[in-house]
């Protein structure tokens, strides 16, 4: 698999990267982890405009999700080879009208399905492509779901947001790759079922063993260094702070 982060920032873009959005790649097919703020420009640094095959929305947060609307823009509104067929999203119940909503003034009250095909999420096993996933419910304040993709005996694990919570370590337990968030500071904020610290973030992936891990959805107002100290001060692999347009093969 070949990951790529397309945009990195939480809660909104920084100067130096987009809001959460990750590709990934595997036999030709080609699976998005999230569309926040900025992303779909970003996005064709990677790929083409029509090259996503599938995507995958971890929650219904703008941060996480809101570029699905210009993207329904560039998908219904193509003139060049007419519109698009519907590409199939992952997403959590209610996703489809969210992004109406957000959107306001398409065309017709069932467009975006015409250009999305929404499928509900759960917690569940299933294919996505050549992908074997498995999507588990994750502890924030909203419907949120974190992900672990496999491929070739690979695996591939994103938090999405979350707090602390067994889930989370389950979906990670072995990956070689754990893209985690780690949006809050080790002593500084206190939220339960909301956002990791770097600490936690370094037990989590401490008790799951994972091969490696990355640090993600990082907001601007918090040092990234920092979180990446605490992480390192409870998990002994290796780990790095997430920056757009880094690229793992794992």
């Amino acid at each position: 698999m070949k990951l790529t982060v397309v945009g990195c920032s939480g809660s909104f873009p920084s100067a130096e990267s987009a809001c959460s959005s990750y590709l990934v790649e595997a036999d030709g097919f080609r699976l998005l982890l999230d569309m926040g703020n900025g992303a779909l420009g970003e996005l064709q640094r990677h790929i083409g405009l029509y090259d996503l095959d599938a995507i995958f929305l971890s929650h219904l947060h703008a941060d996480h999700c809101i570029d699905m609307c210009v993207y329904f823009v560039a998908r219904y509104y193509r003139h060049d080879g007419g519109r698009c067929d519907a590409i199939p999203v992952y997403a959590p119940e209610g996703a489809e009208q969210r992004l109406t909503t957000a959107y306001a003034d398409i065309p017709t009250s069932g467009a975006m399905s015409e250009v999305f095909d929404f499928r509900t999420l759960k917690s569940a096993a299933f294919d996505i492509g050549p992908f074997q996933v498995r999507t588990e419910r994750v502890c924030h304040p909203v419907e949120a779901y974190g992900i672990r993709v496999e491929h070739g005996g690979r695996t591939l694990t994103y938090s999405g947001d979350t707090g602390v919570c067994a889930s989370l370590d389950d979906l990670a337990a072995g990956a070689d790759l754990y893209l985690c968030e780690a949006s809050f500071t080790h002593g500084k904020e206190d939220i339960p079922d909301l956002h990791l610290n770097g600490r936690e973030a370094g037990v989590s992936a401490a008790r799951a063993g994972v091969g490696r891990m990355v640090l993600t959805h990082i907001p601007p107002w918090t040092d990234g260094e920092q979180n990446l100290e605490d992480a390192r001060a409870v998990y002994d692999g290796p780990v790095e702070l997430a920056r757009a347009g880094a690229v793992y093969e794992i």
